[in-house]
């Protein structure tokens, strides 16, 4: 199967959807002049909490709630227009904003697609809010649901409210 486009970024990037190793659900990056790959959840947890660092934990969390909240199955043009307008917010910090509530918003939609899974697109969630309330270093949150069982992540994510 061949890559499906997500979203081409303001500075030139480009999110596609293609084959990975577990499904055709894989969140690729391409920025301009380099190659195509898929952003393991580390890498992003830590962009996300150096963002943070600057704009505020609860401003970042609550905009990935606001997509989060509008998130389905299916990719959505009015959800990528909204993260457009709530990666605006953020000023100089705006393009890497959109990229990564755009990631964030493509990887829960593949959570939501993945065969089998039982909590979908609140895995991401719960990295995210590790990461961001509870000051979870990002290569622990990214490693934490990894050979738990969904119960165990289910009564996880009910424990925090969601």
């Amino acid at each position: 199967m061949s890559r499906r486009l997500i979203q081409r970024l303001s500075d030139g990037s480009v999110l596609e959807f293609g084959p990975g190793k577990f499904d055709d659900w894989c969140v690729f990056l391409t920025r301009p002049g380099e190659t195509a790959y898929a952003p393991p959840d580390r890498e992003y947890f830590g962009e996300l909490r150096h963002l943070a660092s600057w704009q505020g934990n609860h401003k970042v969390y609550d905009d990935f709630v606001q997509v989060f909240d509008r998130t389905g199955p299916d990719l959505n043009e009015t959800v990528l227009r909204h993260i457009a307008t709530l990666a605006a917010g953020y000023r100089r910090d705006a393009v890497q904003a959109e990229r990564l509530l755009t990631i964030l918003y493509a990887g829960m939609i593949a959570e939501e697609n993945k065969a089998n899974a039982k909590l979908g697109k609140r895995i991401k969630r719960l990295g995210v809010y590790q990461v961001l309330v509870e000051g979870v270093p990002p290569e622990v949150a990214a490693e934490f649901s990894k050979g738990r069982p969904w119960q165990e992540l289910d009564a996880e994510c009910q424990r925090r409210g969601f």
